[in-house]
């Protein structure tokens, strides 16, 4: 019989962006690249157009994580709001069951593009959940 070779599961990771402490995060979305597509097509051809690759694209990553008293998300987003962008690299890395590493995602130049503070609600049960959205210059796997 051969091994067997799982995937791993997607609510075991670690978020570490440079200059903050850690922190748990509940949710991590956003960890995709595309590449525009250019059209192009010689005039002695005939009507087929030869694709070509453009601009690489980075989306948002968007950090959600229960609202606690560590400030360090909200002060991030503040330095923006004051006319001072620090940009930060950092790494989303997944772990296996026993807390290994086992992938990380590396991005690059990153800033606070929009902090999202709880939604309450007197009724609610919930946790109170901050977000914030990062953009970037830059997603890989070394």
């Amino acid at each position: 019989m051969g091994s067997r070779n799982d995937p791993y599961g997607n609510f075991n990771f670690i978020v570490e962006i440079d200059g903050l402490g850690a922190a748990g995060f509940a949710e991590v979305s956003g960890l995709t690249t595309e590449s525009d597509v250019i059209e192009y097509r010689n005039g002695n051809e005939d009507i087929s157009v030869r694709k070509l690759p453009g601009l690489k694209k980075y989306t948002d990553i968007t950090l959600k994580r229960g609202f606690t008293q560590n400030k360090e998300l909200w002060e991030w987003r503040k330095q923006l709001l004051d006319g001072q962008t620090q940009r930060r690299n950092g790494s989303i890395i997944v772990l296996d069951e026993a807390r290994n590493e086992v992938l990380r995602f590396t991005f690059q130049e990153a800033w606070p593009v929009r902090w999202d503070g709880p939604d309450l609600d007197a009724q609610g049960k919930g946790v109170a959940i901050e977000t914030l959205v990062i953009a970037h210059e830059g997603l890989f796997q070394p």
